[in-house]
């Protein structure tokens, strides 16, 4: 019989969560999804409620967490700047005592640790496209902050926990992932276009829209997700996780309009406080080290985002 892996993921009820929970089930592992369901919802895990080898707890990663596994994924952290800005205490709370916990189930229990990071760490980057050495230029004081910070100070602990007590860890750097089972008010750039030109609302554009972003599907940042988990142990990161090819919002959200057929207008409003004005990740170390690099172009992955939310609303 094949040994299976018992595999923690924290936010597996939410967007990249559930997908990562389908995917490591269908490898044949058993999965414990944890979630306080902040922003994560059942709908996305439904399908897997049945299967025997998937668990779902109600549970906040703030708090301590005993469980034997083999392997965790720390994805427990609202993303979208609505949902992080509503909270913004809870939300640094969720980042860092999420990873002390999360790093001391690791240790107690010998597992390898996986901990999704951001590409925000970069702040308004002075560099680009964005390479892992670079350290960024973060606004420590601004709204951002807690989710920026948060995420920059969980990435310290993992890797002073590496140090200090030799763990197996790897930190992922994510840029602008989306697909199905977004939120639609969660309100990030593709899931807001894609509602408002289905609605027949108007598409809000922040700044003049010039701003750029690079968008990766999310079957692509899942199959990143588990390459690096399974990499050689030499091999910590941070890495980048995201799509080189880079688009400014406006021509996102014309591509939009044209695929739904929708006659919206294009609405400017002011550019929010410490928005980067372009982000776009260097991938090359993921090209050498975990053989990654995304596949779906941009305009396949927004036919089967726009087919879902079709669906949803």
């Amino acid at each position: 019989m094949t040994t299976r892996k018992k595999i923690l993921i924290t936010g597996g009820a939410g967007f990249l969560g559930s997908h990562l929970c389908t995917r490591l089930i269908d490898e044949g592992n058993e999965v414990l999804c944890v979630d306080n369901f902040y922003t994560g919802t059942r709908d996305n895990i439904l399908h897997l409620l049945d299967n025997p080898h998937f668990e779902v707890e109600r549970h906040d990663v703030t708090f301590p967490l005993y469980v034997e596994v083999d392997e965790i994924y720390n994805l427990a952290c609202p993303a979208s700047p609505i949902h992080y800005q509503n909270n913004p205490v809870q939300t640094t709370k969720t980042s860092v005592h999420g990873a002390i916990n999360m790093l001391g189930l690791a240790k107690r229990t010998g597992a390898k640790i996986f901990q999704a990071s951001t590409s925000e760490v970069y702040g308004d980057p002075e560099v680009h496209p964005q390479t892992e050495d670079y350290r960024g230029s973060v606004s420590t004081t601004g709204p951002r902050a807690c989710y920026d910070e948060g995420k920059r100070c969980a990435e310290t602990l993992f890797f002073d926990y590496l140090r200090q007590h030799d763990m197996r860890i790897r930190v992922a750097r994510i840029f602008n992932t989306y697909g199905p089972r977004m939120l639609p008010d969660d309100g990030r750039v593709v899931s807001n276009f894609i509602v408002q030109a289905l609605q027949g609302d108007p598409l809000t554009i922040y700044g003049d829209g010039m701003q750029t972003r690079s968008f990766c599907y999310v079957d692509d940042l899942i199959e990143g997700f588990v390459r690096l988990m399974n990499a050689p142990d030499d091999v910590t990161g941070p890495m980048n996780l995201g799509n080189p090819g880079e688009f400014t919002i406006r021509q996102l959200a014309e591509k939009i309009l044209e695929m739904t057929g929708s006659k919206s207008e294009l609405v400017e409003n002011p550019l929010p406080i410490d928005d980067p004005t372009q982000r776009c990740p260097n991938i090359s170390l993921a090209k050498e080290q975990i053989d990654w690099q995304p596949t779906v172009a941009l305009e396949e992955g927004l036919e089967k985002t726009i087919s879902y939310f079709k669906e949803v609303i």
